[in-house]
């Protein structure tokens, strides 16, 4: 079996999650490994595969990334409120996210990747969500999107000084954070992006504050190296960057964070300052 990046036992079961912040507000928590991740393994093997260099594949990133999505944004937004998405990949974590709730509105998802776009497309088709989920095969920041209330994404977070790694497309620049970074800018009103504790972090999330943005809830997943971040090269940038003091991991795991960043009003709670204590621990 092809290794993956895979989550470690949870550092807070589910039922014993921590509540940081008041009751009236969304909490932000350690997000505990589930086995409803394997519930991706038959949406991924419903069509034809490809293999891990031509398709971003790990199953319990992308649970957590669609468990994010449930909790931050399907289930606040409104019907009339539309979803973008940078970089749908194969689709499985929207799919996953819209066979479990009654979300009435629209997504829209941007994939260069045409393999990954054609994978998503017969997925989206045999779980009958194409007026749910749309997939564009374009560039994200060269489409004519349509006006939105939130952007999502798990942004390519890998970092290494030039493309030529197994998969380029999940190169996120020489520290990681790129095109996150470039995300934030587009003054989307709310943007839930995964945030790897491995890629600049606090720049990452200077750089939001700088953009107008606050940390209104995030949660926490650890995960263990896998494939595309064990690649040499990316090791290595990776390792570097700890001794920069813009990586923070253990020998074992670093954390991947969803973060739900909203802009900046006079009534928010701010709980920027929480999410870079966490994502420094290691």
């Amino acid at each position: 079996m092809l290794s993956q990046e895979r989550s470690t036992q949870p550092l807070i079961q589910q039922n014993q999650a921590l509540q940081f912040l008041p009751k009236e507000r969304e909490t932000f928590e350690f997000f505990p490994s589930h086995e409803d991740a394997l519930d991706f393994l038959p949406i991924q093997n419903t069509v034809e595969s490809f293999t891990e260099d031509e398709v971003f594949f790990c199953p319990e990133e992308s649970y957590f990334y669609s468990y994010c999505l449930e909790r931050f944004v399907l289930s606040t937004c409104s019907s009339q409120e539309k979803v973008i998405e940078f970089g749908c990949g194969d689709g499985t974590p929207i799919i996953h996210s819209l066979t479990r709730n009654a979300f009435l509105g629209i997504i829209h998802g941007y994939e260069l990747n045409a393999s990954a776009c054609q994978v998503a497309k017969s997925r989206i088709e045999k779980y009958c969500l194409t007026s749910k989920y749309v997939v564009h095969n374009e560039s994200f920041f060269d489409a004519n999107k349509p006006n939105a209330a939130y952007l999502i994404a798990n942004p390519p977070y890998l970092p290494a000084p030039d493309d030529d790694i197994c998969m380029p497309a999940l190169r996120g620049g020489c520290d990681g954070s790129g095109i996150t970074c470039k995300l934030l800018t587009l003054d989307i009103p709310a943007v839930l992006l995964m945030v790897s504790s491995y890629s600049n972090p606090v720049d990452t999330i200077n750089h939001a504050i700088a953009n107008g943005y606050y940390v209104a809830d995030f949660m926490v997943s650890p995960l263990q190296f896998g494939y595309y971040s064990s690649e040499l090269k990316v090791k290595e940038t990776i390792h570097q960057l700890k001794r920069d003091r813009r990586a923070f991991f253990s020998d074992n795991i670093y954390f991947l964070a969803g973060v739900l960043f909203r802009k900046q009003h006079r009534t928010a709670v701010d709980v920027s300052d929480e999410l870079i204590r966490v994502m420094t621990a290691l």
